[in-house]
């Protein structure tokens, strides 16, 4: 199955912490499927990475052993034009890096995994299944 990935459920994953059912769905899926990224997803997921080793929830090792576990799941990058982010943006009143996730699953005809309530709640307006 193919699905846009958010980087809040990539996230949970490294946090040994934080748990949710959806992550875990999102992770079964990945292992025997794609996902689609906007180009903003590893920007995303270093900067996570890098604000919780500075919160001493993650080290710098097991930070970069995730990367290299993440690197081996098909995770492609979406090639459709953003040139509508404004707009979803606007209507859905999210941010432009959010409504990059949005337009990726609706570009796409795929659904959505995200842990984002926002996002979410726009994917639904917008009538874009939430992965489930």
């Amino acid at each position: 199955m193919r699905f846009v990935l958010d980087a809040s459920i990539v996230i949970t994953w490294a946090m040994r912490d934080e748990d949710h059912p959806l992550a875990d769905l999102a992770f079964v899926q990945l292992q025997s499927g794609s996902a689609i990224v906007p180009g903003i997803f590893w920007y995303e997921v270093w900067n996570i990475l890098v604000l919780n080793e500075r919160r001493n929830r993650i080290a710098p090792s097991d930070s970069a052993q995730f990367l290299r576990d993440l690197e081996q799941f098909s995770i492609v990058l979406d090639s459709s034009r953003g040139s509508h982010l404004m707009d979803l943006s606007r209507t859905y009143k999210l941010s432009v890096y959010d409504a990059a996730y949005l337009a990726a699953a609706q570009n796409n005809r795929v659904p959505l995994a995200t842990l984002d309530k926002n996002l979410e709640a726009a994917a639904r307006a917008a009538n874009i299944p939430i992965l489930a």
